[in-house]
């Protein structure tokens, strides 16, 4: 049996759910980029599989296979090969692979885009589907290369131009576009030339609101004891472009201990950075979630210096009750309300650093948990639904 013929026996049984959609009786798909384990993406595509149930789910591959329940992901022909394990060495075949998707009975296709999820196409009569794009971003390594490292490689500065050709040919058919933050907005109208409805991704606020010391093991419980009394904190994969070394710079010009928690090929660079910084750097690797809880609340604020096209890990700091210090550009601005919430600088300057954790002690901690909640997932799905349906 191919593949396609796999993918057949899955989208037929299913028809797209929510009892409260004009859509609940007609049949939907999900599409996805690719599933990996953990990521933002992932956490609005499990949103969007509970708001519509039935739907099946296509993706290029699938790396989360316990994620969802047996046959509803199809995989496509490119989960059968080594490009699997390559997202650049398989980039100028994924076109072909979403454009070969196969036979569908969906009426609606929903893609959760940040590449080309949003080219897919279908045989039968999905080819006549309504067609929707939640997009995390237009791809900025084609389209920004200068807020992503990826694109300033010369093989894909090659591609660009083809690259963003065709990207730009696809977005203009899509009937409807939802983008995760204004901040995206705005770059889905530069590069294509499309309005978008805003709607915010989901953040599991009520899994950081409450404290989470029970759940710690023995070595996380010292582990946390042994670190400083006040302390900032900057957590993400340890990659250039999360600028964890801004914390670093931040810590050294404050004068406050600076814990990083995460994981990553930067971790060297930032271990020897730390070294000739005349910061006190704490580094924890891989924290569990209630240890990454705990370290939330513990710190004096959470320090986010990328441009991020929204961002979730400030909404969970919030979310613990926790002030941000955020870049000023980029979707942390939509989330962080200056002053109140924590602080947006425009320069993370030795001099803006230290006003801004100078200024730590005025903002109501109370406060971060309420705006946390205003991103939580029931506001999400009822947002899309509604959206889908409209």
């Amino acid at each position: 049996m191919s593949q396609h013929d796999r993918s057949n026996q899955q989208d037929k049984p299913r028809e797209e759910g929510g009892a409260q959609s004009s859509q609940s009786g007609s049949r939907g798909v999900l599409i996805h980029e690719w599933i990996e384990p953990r990521g933002g993406a992932e956490k609005v595509l499990d949103a969007l599989a509970e708001t519509f149930p039935k739907a099946p789910i296509r993706a290029l591959w699938n790396d989360a296979p316990q994620r969802y329940e047996t046959g509803r992901v199809t995989e496509s022909w490119l989960a059968s090969t080594r490009l699997r394990r390559s997202k650049s060495l398989a980039l100028p075949f994924m076109e072909t692979a979403w454009r070969s998707m196969g036979h569908s009975e969906a009426e609606w296709i929903l893609a959760s885009s940040h590449l080309f999820a949003h080219h897919a196409r279908f045989s039968g009569p999905a080819a006549d589907a309504k067609r929707y794009a939640y997009v995390h971003t237009p791809a900025r390594y084609l389209w920004e290369p200068d807020l992503d490292v990826r694109g300033q490689s010369k093989v894909l500065q090659a591609a660009a131009v083809p690259f963003k050709q065709l990207d730009f040919r696809r977005a203009q058919s899509l009937d409807k576009i939802a983008a995760n933050s204004e901040f995206v907005k705005q770059r889905i109208a530069r590069c294509w030339h499309r309005d978008s409805t805003v709607i915010y991704p989901p953040v599991d606020v009520s899994a950081f609101t409450s404290s989470l010391l029970d759940e710690l093991s023995g070595a996380e419980r010292d582990l946390l004891d042994s670190l400083p009394a006040d302390f900032v904190l900057g957590a993400s994969r340890f990659v250039p472009y999360k600028k964890l070394d801004t914390v670093i710079d931040l810590g050294a010009a404050a004068r406050v201990p600076v814990v990083l928690a995460g994981s990553g090929p930067g971790e060297e660079f930032l271990r020897s950075y730390a070294q000739e910084s005349e910061a006190e750097v704490h580094f924890i690797l891989s924290p569990s979630h209630a240890l990454l809880r705990e370290l939330y609340a513990r710190a004096i604020a959470y320090v986010f210096p990328p441009v991020e096209d929204f961002g979730i890990m400030p909404v969970e700091a919030m979310a613990s009750g926790t002030p941000v210090i955020a870049n000023a550009v980029g979707g942390a601005r939509e989330s962080v309300v200056h002053e109140q919430t924590g602080y947006l600088l425009e320069s993370f300057d030795p001099v803006s650093a230290r006003e801004a954790v100078d200024a730590l002690s005025s903002i109501d901690r109370g406060a971060c948990v309420e705006r946390a909640r205003s991103f939580a997932p029931e506001r999400f799905k009822s947002e899309i639904q509604e959206w889908v349906a409209a």
